[in-house]
């Protein structure tokens, strides 16, 4: 079986999916924030300083979590699709209150009867790579 990579129809809804997400992190829209986040135990995020496993921590961590200099810029964002219910989002960030530092952050989304979700993510902060 092959799996086709990038349909452009699954694609496109999966980039949306990403933008929304991404309009819901940097306003603070814990709601949206929320749904987009795969209910179920087996949900995990790892952060910058928290690991959160199963989607009750995280929606805990979210609605605790300051609104305050969420403002960010993305590079080099990478959403590769697999088939027509998986996709990986990567994405480098950085924020204005973090100069030298470069953000990563990862998700693995899976479709659902509700559409795109986030099953796992992974955010990291580094110093400026050299290369």
């Amino acid at each position: 079986m092959t799996v086709q990579i990038d349909i452009p129809a699954v694609k496109a809804e999966m980039e949306a999916a990403f933008a929304e997400y991404e309009r819901a992190l940097v306003g603070n829209d814990v709601e949206a924030l929320d749904r987009l986040f795969l209910k179920a135990p087996t949900t995990i995020r790892y952060g910058v300083g928290e690991n959160l496993y199963g989607y009750d921590a995280i929606a805990a961590f979210r609605a605790g979590r300051s609104p305050a200099g969420l403002a960010r810029s993305l590079e080099r964002t990478v959403i590769t699709t697999y088939g027509t219910d998986f996709a990986v989002a990567a994405t480098l960030f950085r924020r204005a209150n973090t100069p030298g530092k470069v953000g990563r952050q990862m998700q693995t989304w899976v479709r659902t009867p509700d559409g795109w979700r986030v099953a796992a993510a992974h955010v990291s902060v580094i110093g400026e790579p050299s290369t």
